[in-house]
């Protein structure tokens, strides 16, 4: 049974990085969100990765809420030409409302700032606070190092591998997003009750 993905939260570098590929990539997934009518939310930003796949959506027709901390404004280059900029007054409000909105997660290249939001949101799902799927798109090997990085988190027992196989990985967008439709979450994953994800999440 396929998910029905309305919104995609999309977590990407304020940076272009210095492969045009990077760009590339981040282009084409704004489009192909656009052209299967989904929409993309992010962390509201005008530069880097962040600013080409918004643009990207809106250029194709589609629709795009960005959601910047207050003291980003200015760093990031709040982006005011996409259909809803919702600034907020930190970080954990951002991602917290990223989320909210989001019925799956993906990950272009980008910086600490998107390992850390990556990495939180896997978490979620390890623990049993959400069950959307999250997925690498995975440029030019971009992310081969994290994957095999939690391959040996595996080998050596501080990952389970059945929560390294939460996340998902793809070099395509559109076989991406039909690995987001299809995904399932497997039965006890979950650390936590859903009882007690319900009352411990985020």
């Amino acid at each position: 049974m396929k998910n029905k993905l309305r919104t995609i939260c999309v977590y990407c570098g304020a940076s272009s990085g210095h492969a045009p590929t990077h760009a590339a990539a981040a282009r084409l997934l704004g489009t192909t969100l656009a052209n299967q009518q989904i929409s993309l939310v992010y962390g509201g930003g005008r530069v880097g990765l962040m600013g080409i796949v918004a643009d990207a959506v809106m250029n194709a027709g589609g629709k795009v809420i960005g959601v910047i901390p207050k003291a980003l404004m200015d760093t990031e280059v709040g982006h005011q030409h996409i259909s809803q900029l919702l600034v907020v007054k930190d970080m954990h409000e951002r991602k917290a409302l990223m989320a909210e909105h989001a019925d799956a997660f993906i990950a272009l290249p980008g910086g600490l700032g998107t390992l850390e939001e990556l990495f939180e949101t896997l978490t979620w799902a390890q623990l049993g606070f959400h069950e959307k799927p999250i997925g690498l798109l995975n440029v030019n090997g971009f992310y081969d190092g994290l994957i095999a990085f939690l391959a040996h988190q595996v080998r050596e027992g501080f990952v389970r591998e059945e929560h390294a196989r939460l996340l998902l990985n793809e070099t395509d967008a559109s076989a991406l997003i039909d690995q987001l439709q299809s995904f399932e979450m497997p039965e006890g994953v979950s650390w936590l009750s859903r009882q007690a994800a319900r009352t411990l999440g985020p």
